[in-house]
């Protein structure tokens, strides 16, 4: 099959991670993600809970590795000159499924061809190929260059750290647990007097709780103005940890809007508006207080869209009173009130 040319980049990515009603939990990652004419290449795959092996948190003398090998300045980790381009996020094991391809070069370019769902060192194309996707043909100029700046330090980094700042200490403590657990560094403070400018440079977001004035938001603001540093913050809607959670979780998303798989949500009147730009598995789930301000969470919807906005109705009983609503797939997370 003759592979057409394709444009090749890459941009900041994660596999959002959550704290479960249960209990349990799933790991936050960055990644690098791949771009493939304008659009990420996990988006062209099923509906797939993957991170590329280009993640932020493994080794350097690893990560230096992995581009190495996309560079095919190594010998290929599995049989038949195979790669693998996403894995599985949570322990990278093959036996879990990974998203290969061969990455051959063909003259000065490079391709990626023969795109397969693998779980073991050999894969069978006939059966478990992704057909219809690729081959690709890059040009070597474009993808070297790419992939170089990766080496050099200039390509899209992560930081993995959030300042909290509030009142409440017994929460923000539970909050700040909750986010460690799932791969997410987090410090407490009631302001950020005194804090060096080169540790104020090391955090992705900043989040007030809701007792914190203006006056204190202000300080805190300039606070990272003089650093030199321009971070997103977050205005906690609850008293809810994994609500909370959900909301850093956006704050911390570096990857361009115009390559989000979930782009809206909109909740009124017990329905809730999502756009997702390609077919994905998305979950919805509604967040409350009671009259005695204890958090109540109902799973509301949890099924594969397809492209394009769409209108759910919720349950009556899980958005009643002062409610919320999570959207979530495997790389983006939205939270809205539930307007009345």
């Amino acid at each position: 099959m003759c592979a057409a040319y394709a444009t090749f980049g890459l941009a900041p990515a994660m596999r959002a991670g959550e704290v479960l009603a249960d209990g349990g939990y799933q790991v936050h990652r960055d990644f690098v993600d791949f771009v493939v004419d304008g659009r990420p290449l996990l988006f062209q795959l099923s509906d797939l809970d993957a991170v590329s092996p280009l993640a932020s948190d493994i080794p350097p003398a690893i990560f230096t590795a992995q581009v190495r090998s996309l560079l095919l300045e190594a010998d290929a980790p599995l049989p038949q000159g195979r790669y693998v381009i996403y894995g599985c996020p949570d322990c990278a094991d093959l036996g879990c499924g990974a998203v290969t391809a061969v990455i051959d070069r063909a003259d000065d370019d490079y391709v990626w061809r023969d795109f397969a769902w693998q779980t073991d060192e050999h894969v069978d194309l006939d059966l478990n190929g992704y057909h219809g996707i690729g081959p690709f043909r890059f040009h070597g100029e474009e993808y070297r260059t790419a992939l170089s700046s990766l080496l050099n330090g200039d390509g899209p980094g992560s930081r993995r750290r959030v300042l909290l700042i509030g009142a409440r200490v017994a929460l923000l403590a539970k909050l700040a647990a909750a986010l460690r657990t799932i791969g997410i560094g987090a410090d407490i403070a009631q302001d950020a007097d005194g804090v060096p400018p080169d540790e104020l440079r090391g955090y992705g977001a900043v989040a007030f709780g809701r007792g914190v004035g203006r006056e204190q938001r202000a300080a805190v603001r300039q606070a990272f103005r003089r650093a030199g540093v321009d971070v997103p913050e977050v205005e906690g809607l609850a008293p809810i940890v994994p609500l909370l959670v959900a909301q850093i979780e956006h704050a911390l998303d570096r990857s361009p809007v115009e390559q989000r798989r979930l782009t809206r949500l909109v909740a009124a009147d017990g329905e809730a508006g999502v756009e997702v730009t390609s077919a994905c598995r998305v979950r919805l789930t509604a967040y409350r207080l009671d009259r005695l301000a204890r958090a109540h969470s109902h799973e509301v919807f949890d099924g594969l869209l397809e492209a394009g906005r769409h209108r759910i109705t919720l349950d009556a009983k899980a958005v009643k009173g002062e409610s919320f609503v999570v959207a979530r797939t495997a790389g983006s997370v939205l939270v809205e009130a539930m307007a009345r």
